[in-house]
C-alpha cells in the first residue's frame, strides 16, 4: 500500500543520530465525492428519479419525496442545489413558509449532502406574489405591451427593495451558517433573480439590494450571478464566488452563430478582472439545456470542459438529467478535476519519541484539483494503539492551499498522556464541527472510519 523508508539523518547540533520514518502513500485514480465540490443534483437528492429526458422544473420542492427503489445511474454528489420562487416562500404578506427550506436543509442531510439555495423573483410561468401585485406596486409593463402576459415589476419602486429585502434578511436570520447551508445566490432582480430583464433598477438601488445578501448571509458563502457585469464584479469586490447560468452553450441552432460560451463568458471574466476570483469563493456552473441537448446540438465537450477547468470550477448543476452513455468516461475524468483533489505526497517524523516532546512532522502535499477547499476543515494527525489515541490539529489554514504543492515543515506536540507502546500514525481532515473526517484524499489507506493510516511511532 505504501513505501516506508527507514534512514538515518543528522539533526544539526545534535551528537546522536535520529531515526526517521518516511511515508509516501500510493496515488489512487478514482472520482472523490467531496463537500462543496463535484456535480451537483438539481431540484432533488441522492437516490432519487433524475428528470426525465432533457427536461426539468425551476419550481423548488415544498416537501420531501421517497427516494427511488432503483439504482440511479447519476454521479453520487455532496451538495443539492434547490430554489424556489417567492410565490412559493411567502403567499401572504410576511407569513413565510420556511419550513420548505427546513425540509430541504433536513432532507440534504439525510441524503449526506449540503444544500446551495437561491430565492428567485419571478420568471415568465411564475409570477410575483398575488399580495405583491395587488399591493399598489408599481408595475413596468402594460398588458398590452408584447410582454404584457408578464406582470413586470419596476424594481425602482422603493416598495420593491422593501418587500424583497425583508424576505433576504428574515432567510440570513434564520440560516446564514446553517452547518448544512452550503452556498446562497445572490438574487435581488429580473427573470429567476439572474440580474437581466427589461425593468432593471438604477444602480444604486440594485448595489443597496446586493449589501442587503452581504449583511443578511456574512457566514455562509455567496455566489454572484453572472449576468450583469457591474453587479457581479462589485459583489466579487465584497468577497463572493460567482455562478452562470448557460455553461456549456457552443451556439444552439437559431441563434445565428452566437453563443454564451464564445461570444460573452470570457470575455466578461477579462472586462471585469475577476480571473482570480475563484481565489476568494467558489465557482459554479449551471449546464445550458443539459448535457442531452449538447449532444443533439452537436456540441464538443472537449472546449466546455476545459473552460470549466480554466474557471477553476468547484460544482457543475446538469439538472439532475441522465448522462449520455458515451460521455460517462469524460464526465468522470472531468469530475477528478474540478474542485480539490489532495494527494499526500510525503510524510516524515521520528521513528520513536518521547510522550509530552515536540517532534518534527514534514508533510507534502498536491492540490491536483482547479480549485482551494473553501470550507473551514482542520487537518490533524492522530496517534492510535489498542488502548489509547491523541489527535494534534496543525497549525495551518488548508483553505490556503491553491492548485499545486503546499508543505507544512514544524514541530507537533505528543500527549503527555500517551503511555509507552507502538502506535499507528493517522492523519484526516475534519469537520470541527462534528470533529470527524469530512474529506477524502486522492490516496490509499482509507480507513472504516474515515482516517488514513500512514506509518508507525514508538512512544517511549
Amino acid at each position: 500500500m505504501f513505501q516506508r523508508v527507514l534512514f538515518l539523518k543528522i539533526l544539526p547540533l545534535l551528537p546522536v543520530l535520529a531515526q526517521s520514518v518516511i511515508v509516501r502513500p500510493k496515488v489512487i485514480d478514482e472520482v472523490l465525492v467531496n463537500p462543496g465540490m463535484g456535480i451537483q443534483t438539481f431540484q432533488r437528492y441522492n437516490r432519487q428519479v433524475l428528470n426525465p429526458g432533457k427536461r426539468w422544473s425551476e419550481v423548488g420542492p415544498e416537501r420531501a419525496v421517497p427516494d427511488s427503489q432503483e439504482p440511479i445511474d447519476f454521479p453520487a454528489s455532496s451538495v443539492a442545489y434547490l430554489r424556489w420562487f417567492w410565490s412559493q416562500l411567502e403567499p401572504e404578506r410576511g407569513k413565510y413558509r420556511w419550513e420548505i427550506i427546513d425540509t430541504a436543509l433536513a432532507e440534504a442531510h439525510k441524503h449526506g449532502q449540503t444544500l446551495a439555495i437561491r430565492l428567485m423573483p419571478y420568471d415568465q410561468s411564475n409570477p410575483l406574489p398575488e399580495w405583491y401585485r395587488n399591493s399598489g406596486a408599481r408595475r413596468a409593463n402594460k398588458p398590452t405591451d408584447p410582454d404584457g402576459k408578464v406582470w413586470q415589476p419596476d424594481a425602482n419602486d422603493p416598495h420593491y427593495a422593501r418587500a424583497w429585502n425583508a424576505l433576504v434578511r428574515e432567510a440570513g436570520m434564520r440560516y446564514d451558517g446553517h452547518p448544512d447551508l452550503d452556498a446562497v445566490d445572490i438574487s435581488a432582480v429580473g427573470y429567476w433573480g439572474e440580474g437581466w430583464g427589461p425593468a432593471l433598477p438604477e444602480w444604486p438601488v440594485h448595489k443597496a439590494m446586493l449589501d442587503v445578501h452581504f449583511e443578511a448571509f456574512h457566514r455562509t458563502p455567496l455566489m454572484a450571478n453572472f449576468d450583469l457585469l457591474e453587479a457581479l464584479t462589485y459583489a466579487a469586490q465584497r468577497g463572493s464566488g460567482w455562478r452562470l447560468d448557460c455553461w456549456g452553450d457552443m451556439g444552439r441552432p437559431g441563434r445565428k452563430g452566437w453563443s454564451h460560451m464564445l461570444d460573452v463568458y470570457p470575455q466578461q471574466i477579462a472586462r471585469g478582472n475577476l480571473g482570480d476570483v475563484w481565489r476568494q469563493g467558489p465557482v459554479s456552473l449551471e449546464a445550458c439545456g443539459v448535457p442531452a441537448s449538447w449532444k443533439d446540438w452537436g456540441f464538443d465537450l472537449k472546449p466546455i470542459f476545459e473552460q470549466a477547468l480554466r474557471w477553476h470550477a468547484s460544482t457543475i448543476n446538469i439538472k439532475s438529467t441522465a448522462i449520455p452513455p458515451e460521455w460517462k468516461p469524460a464526465f468522470d475524468e472531468f469530475q477528478k478535476k474540478i474542485g480539490y483533489r489532495f494527494e499526500l505526497k510525503r510524510l516524515e517524523h521520528p521513528a520513536s519519541a518521547k510522550a509530552g516532546e515536540m517532534i518534527p512532522v514534514k508533510m507534502w502535499w498536491l492540490n491536483s484539483g482547479v480549485a482551494p477547499v473553501y470550507g473551514d476543515y482542520r487537518l490533524e494527525l492522530e496517534f492510535r494503539s489498542s488502548s489509547a489515541s491523541a489527535r494534534v490539529p496543525f497549525p495551518a489554514d488548508i483553505r490556503k492551499w491553491l492548485p499545486g504543492d503546499s508543505i507544512y515543515e514544524g514541530t507537533l506536540p505528543l500527549d503527555r498522556a500517551l503511555a509507552p507502546g507502538r502506535y499507528r500514525v493517522r492523519v484526516a481532515m475534519v469537520d470541527p464541527r462534528t470533529a470527524l473526517p469530512a474529506i477524502r484524499f486522492a490516496i490509499e489507506g482509507r480507513q472504516p472510519d474515515g482516517w488514513y493510516d500512514l506509518s508507525e511511532i514508538e512512544i517511549r
